[in-house]
């Protein structure tokens, strides 16, 4: 199987041949971590952290939220922010307005845009450079991160996305399920006879990609797995897969924040 493997890169904003959007969708309210964007890490907000670390990589970046609180706060630390409708029933439909916007704010078009995870305050900047540079081949309309699975539990945990990948590191198919179904083993030994995927949600779309996607209805894979990625591929969009072997801490639940301060609590020359 054909992978880009995790590396050690040094990127800059001034790399990309194409003018790439950096968009952190965030929000205020969440069924299980209310207001999780304002929460404090050491000194700085969790949005702060991802903020700062992903504006050296990516010349033109800004949140994108519906509350005032969290563009306050994005403001207050010298941030950009846009603000979008709080009506948007998918991620990407809120991503599509912020580089609509933002297009606007920067009086530029772009070319690409990466959907920065807003919830995972440590990822490695390189990881949506990495993304970016996919867009090099003119023929990739999407692209995303998977990481190898290599507990049972992960596997045939529903809140964990699978991807299915072809040999040339395109996306197939995802799935709340363990799939494929290792046949003539026991589910607890299926790790260690095949290599699962596991689905980070990093995307990046190329521009008018993206603006095209908002207007296709939902499929009955998306509908069945509640998974929208699946309505891309249904419509014959091809979803370039990069591999990462970097852990991240991705903040979803109060429990989770407190990891998360226990790490840097362990890391102090962390920033």
């Amino acid at each position: 199987m054909i992978f880009l493997k995790s590396c050690i890169f040094v990127f800059s904003n001034d790399m990309f041949r194409l003018k790439v959007f950096g968009i952190i969708p965030a929000r205020y309210a969440s069924t299980r971590f209310p207001g999780k964007p304002l929460a404090m890490l050491r000194d700085k907000s969790m949005i702060e952290w991802v903020y700062r670390r992903s504006a050296g990589t990516f010349r033109y970046i800004a949140v994108a939220t519906d509350d005032e609180r969290i563009a306050g706060e994005v403001e207050r630390f010298g941030g950009k922010v846009v603000m979008t409708s709080p009506a948007h029933g998918s991620g990407t439909d809120r991503c599509a307005e912020a580089l609509c916007r933002m297009q606007d704010m920067f009086g530029e078009q772009a070319d690409v845009a990466v959907n920065i995870q807003g919830d995972e305050p440590f990822v490695d900047p390189a990881l949506p450079a990495r993304l970016a540079s996919c867009f090099e081949d003119a023929s990739i309309h999407i692209a995303t991160v998977v990481r190898a699975i290599d507990r049972p539990d992960d596997l045939f945990d529903p809140n964990c996305v699978k991807a299915v990948i072809s040999v040339s590191g395109h996306a197939l198919y995802f799935s709340r399920s363990a799939i494929p179904c290792v046949r003539g083993y026991e589910q607890n030994q299926w790790c260690g006879r095949h290599t699962f995927y596991r689905h980070l949600g990093l995307y990046a779309y190329r521009a008018d990609v993206l603006l095209r996607l908002t207007q296709l209805k939902p499929s009955l894979l998306e509908t069945a797995e509640s998974l929208e990625q699946n309505r891309w591929l249904e419509n014959d969009y091809r979803i370039r897969v990069i591999q990462t072997e970097d852990e991240s801490i991705s903040i979803d639940t109060p429990e989770d924040m407190e990891r998360a301060r226990r790490w840097l609590a362990d890391h102090p020359a962390y920033l």
